[in-house]
Formats: structure tokens, C-alpha cells, sequence
């Protein structure tokens, strides 16, 4: 018997864990093929306060750490992590710390899509960020990541200017807000287990194997 189990992830895609979290979950489901999961990506900005062009990555982190190298260990172990994961970290080449509400704006308008767009799309911006330094708050380099994940151009710039999808970012992340989510990434399996933080590959098959098993015995009892 098929379980179907969703999972929400609240992210940011300037995140490196998120980043790592998303690739050990795709993992993990890889290892439960009678699972069929839902994905929800809900949104959480870890930089709100950027203005909308962004900063200089270099000054931002000098700004307000005192020091670019601080996190040089903490990059070297997620390079080695994406390393076995199939992510290729380039922390050089990020030049840009973005402001990522557009990136979120287009995200919820993948939603109307459908599930495999929005996960292609997240995956697509996190690789764009992390691998390539793509500035993802520049409305171009968006659009550009939308068309290679196969939505309509024309749709994405309109949806970008949509105050409606504005409006539905900022209520979720009020929404997670009031669930007591503090931190990216975290994950929520059908609204009874949740977790923060890019955990290790069998965090997140102990919460699948739990909803599903949960799933499965509803079915039955209700059959």
C-alpha cells in the first residue's frame, strides 16, 4: 500500500544547510519508494532587512561579523558534506549576498504550478546561489532559473510584480513564525513530526518510516 506523507520545508535559499537538508531528505525518499511525498516549501528570510538589490557579499559579512574568513571551517566541512551528496559548494564565487523575497515570490507562484516544479525550482536556486554565485535576487538571473525549470516566462514576470504573492509569502512566514520555527532549514512531517537543521540521513528516514506507518494504519482502520 502507496503511503502519501507531506513534508513542509521552511527554507531560504541563501541557507548552505538548507541546501545540504534538501539533498539528504531527495535521499532519503530515495529509500522509501512506497512513500509518495508531498513537498511544500514555505518561506523564510533570513535577511529581510537587505535592501532589494542586495549587498556585496564581502562588506555585508565584514559589516556584521567583523571578519570574512570567520566561516572558512564551516565551509570546508559543508564542501566536503556536498561532496557526498552530489553539491558542489563554490563559496568563492559568491560575490552577492541577495535580498531573497523575490525568490520566495517565486516560489509560491511555482505552487500554482505543481509540486514537481516547485522542487525543481528550489533545487535549481540553490545550486544557482551555491554552485554557480548567481545573485538570486536579481529579477533576470529569476527568470532565467524559471525557464530552465520549464515555467512560462511571461507568467514568472508577472507573478513577481504580483501583490497578491507577496502578500501569501509574508502570511506564511507569519504563519511559521507562529508555529515556533525560529531557524532553516525545518522540516514538518504531515503536521506531527518536525525537526530543525540538516540532520542526518537516518533523522529523516525515522520520520518518514513514523508518518507513513501512521498513514498506512489509518488507511487500513478506515478500509
Amino acid at each position: 500500500m502507496l503511503a502519501v506523507v507531506r513534508i513542509e520545508i521552511v527554507s531560504d535559499f541563501v541557507c548552505p544547510w538548507c541546501f545540504v537538508g534538501q539533498a539528504r531528505l531527495a535521499a532519503a525518499l530515495a529509500l522509501r519508494p512506497a512513500v509518495a511525498a508531498k513537498l511544500v516549501w514555505l518561506p523564510f528570510e533570513l535577511n529581510p532587512q537587505l535592501p532589494a538589490e542586495g549587498r556585496d557579499r564581502a562588506e555585508y559579512l565584514r559589516e556584521r561579523f567583523g571578519d570574512v574568513n570567520r566561516f572558512a571551517d564551516a565551509q570546508r566541512q559543508l564542501q566536503e558534506i556536498g561532496a557526498q551528496l552530489g553539491i558542489r559548494f563554490d563559496f568563492a564565487a559568491i560575490r552577492r549576498m541577495p535580498n531573497t523575497r523575490l525568490a520566495q515570490v517565486m516560489m509560491a507562484a511555482a505552487r500554482r504550478y505543481n509540486q514537481d516544479s516547485q522542487n525543481q525550482l528550489a533545487r535549481q536556486l540553490f545550486e544557482a546561489y551555491f554552485s554557480a554565485g548567481a545573485d538570486i535576487g536579481d529579477r533576470a538571473v529569476l527568470l532565467d532559473i524559471a525557464e530552465r525549470c520549464a515555467l512560462d516566462r511571461s507568467a514568472v514576470t508577472t507573478a513577481l510584480d504580483d501583490n497578491a504573492l507577496v502578500a501569501e509569502v509574508v502570511a506564511l512566514e507569519a504563519l511559521v513564525g507562529r508555529w515556533g520555527v525560529s531557524g532553516v532549514p525545518t522540516f514538518i512531517f504531515d503536521r506531527k513530526h518536525a525537526f530543525s537543521g540538516a540532520q542526518p540521513l537516518e533523522v529523516f528516514l525515522q520520520a518518514i518510516d513514523a508518518v507513513s506507518s501512521d498513514t498506512v494504519s489509518s488507511d487500513a482502520v478506515s478500509s
